[in-house]
């Protein structure tokens, strides 16, 4: 059944059966010019859907929600944009809470977990004009009411298997994409602190120590900040802090 969420005032709809890339359909030039300060395109299957470190998103058709939003924050300056990140993983975050009272977190720098287990991951693309940001694409994989996974992902989940019953997929897609809209105009007012504090509450192994491994081998460590460019800040448990872009640690489950 075709999604048909009930969506923000300024937001363009765009529901596909299947595709190659939600991601890849936003940068057609007919959507790419659209008027509305903000594009949906969603799919119910995506036959080249993208992971993280360039794996594949496993997704049964019309199970899940596969989508991406496609805005221009030009108020944004280039070197800013992780606060994006931080905001359509919010959006995410607080949508599940929502609907579903399921309590979720971040895994920097975007996957949302619940416990170990990742419920969602997601994807965005930036276009520069000069030291600002022209254009965003996102791009989102949430698992909601699929029962089984098949691949070797060493820990997805889905909505479906934490709750013993389904989600309304549209309900879920209108609250994200309502978040995303309110936090995005957070964003452009200047309370970005407000939306980084509310990042950093929201995020995996906030406490305690824990394993994680670099190019030199395990260790571990504290989590100590995400700096507005998003690098990860660590203290090992000798006392050493340690910084480190996206793919440059990795958790150790």
């Amino acid at each position: 059944m075709p999604l048909n969420p009930e969506l923000p005032d300024g937001w363009h709809f765009v529901h596909l059966d299947a595709t190659t890339s939600t991601m890849n359909d936003l940068r057609q030039p007919a959507l790419m010019a659209r008027p509305e300060p903000f594009v949906l395109l969603s799919a119910d299957y995506q036959t080249a859907g993208r992971g993280q470190r360039g794996t594949h998103w496993e997704a049964d058709a019309g199970a899940n929600l596969l989508f991406g939003i496609l805005c221009r924050p030009t108020f944004l300056r280039a070197d800013r944009q992780f606060f994006l990140s931080e905001v359509q993983a919010l959006a995410v975050a607080e949508a599940v809470d929502e609907v579903t009272g399921v309590a979720v977190c971040v895994k920097w720098p975007n996957d949302i977990y619940v416990a170990d287990r990742k419920l969602c991951g997601m994807l965005l693309e930036h276009d520069l004009s000069g030291t600002q940001i022209a254009t965003t694409i996102t791009g989102v994989g949430l698992n909601v009411n699929q029962p089984l996974f098949r691949s070797d992902a060493p820990n997805p989940v889905s909505l479906r298997l934490i709750l013993g019953c389904d989600t309304d997929r549209a309900l879920l897609l209108s609250r994200i994409a309502h978040r995303f809209h309110a936090l995005y105009a957070a964003l452009r007012s200047g309370r970005d602190a407000d939306i980084h504090a509310a990042y950093l509450a929201r995020l995996y192994r906030r406490e305690g120590l824990h394993r994680y491994a670099d190019a030199s081998g395990e260790f571990s460590a504290r989590f100590v900040n995400v700096s507005p460019s998003g690098l990860l800040l660590l203290r090992d448990d000798s006392g050493g802090e340690r910084e480190y872009a996206f793919k440059e640690v990795r958790f150790v489950l």
